[in-house]
């Protein structure tokens, strides 16, 4: 069983710029094609790449960036086929702990241009999601990762980020944080952990995503994260790419709009430069487009 398709999405009140890119999607399906390999603690949505195009179209995204979701594991061909069928337009962000040197490259070929690491533990329990490779695993791949200008994308609590940053900064290839670094909002834009992320970003070597809908219950409008996003876009806005999150796993009826989602970057960023950095030239230089 799959839950329905996501809604189509809206076209934003405004023309992104040429070469926008949405740089946190996921795509699910067709399952008879692609069947997943975990079974999560949420229903997968059907969610082909046919949707995903959908969207981009509706709302201006020119390229894409899809991340590997847990239920697929290490499994990459549903996100290698839509590589593949993209003219170029797609990059991934696929998932694995040992990969060798025939593997990397053909998924350097077809597009992949990191690897993600999740040290998040399921809602409500202790343990990783099915599917999750750990930070721990990132040693043994990182000469691969290093010879082909990879970079680490990871989704973790803000306090093991906070923790890790010396340990990120080491490892000579970019670190890019999922989730607005999953910051939490009811600590403000003081809290001690939140601060190290805006040092390093200052840094120039660290980069995150500006994805809203995971860190904030303040659904549609997100207002609690406008001092976050400020401060962010403030310590360095060179290091900033932007994403939906599209489908918008587990999120029911608080799914955002990825039209709306533009709308309120373009109302939070009001600087056309800054925009055109952020959704073009960030991730044209992270991804490679």
């Amino acid at each position: 069983m799959t839950d329905a398709s996501p809604p189509p999405a809206r076209s934003p009140g405004w023309q992104l710029p040429q070469g926008s890119c949405d740089s946190h999607t996921h795509i699910f399906g067709p399952y008879d094609r692609f069947p997943v390999v975990h079974q999560m603690h949420y229903t997968p949505p059907f969610a082909p790449v046919e949707l995903h195009l959908d969207m981009r179209v509706r709302t201006g995204l020119e390229h894409g960036v899809i991340v590997q979701p847990g239920a697929y594991g290490s499994d990459p061909e549903l996100m290698i086929d839509a590589l593949n069928a993209s003219g170029g337009k797609l990059r991934g962000i696929c998932a694995s702990s040992t990969l060798d040197e025939k593997t990397f490259d053909r998924w350097h070929a077809a597009g992949i241009r990191g690897l993600r690491f999740n040290d998040m533990t399921v809602p409500g329990g202790t343990g990783r999601f099915p599917g999750a490779v750990a930070t721990e695993a990132l040693d043994d791949l990182l000469p691969g990762m290093r010879a082909r200008g990879w970079h680490a994308e990871i989704w973790g609590p803000i306090d093991r980020h906070a923790d890790l940053v010396a340990r990120y900064r080491s490892l000579g290839i970019p670190v890019v944080l999922d989730h607005m670094a999953s910051l939490v909002v009811s600590r403000g834009v003081e809290d001690p952990a939140f601060r190290k992320i805006l040092r390093a970003l200052q840094e120039g070597w660290l980069w995150v995503k500006l994805v809203l809908c995971r860190c904030s219950q303040a659904f549609p409008d997100y207002a609690d994260l406008r001092p976050f996003h400020d401060a962010l876009i403030a310590a360095n806005p060179n290091r900033l790419v932007w994403g939906s999150d599209w489908p918008h796993l587990r999120l029911a009826d608080r799914a955002p709009d990825v039209g709306h989602l533009l709308d309120l970057f373009r109302e939070w960023e009001p600087d056309e430069t800054v925009r055109h950095r952020i959704l073009v030239k960030n991730p044209t230089e992270l991804y490679d487009f």
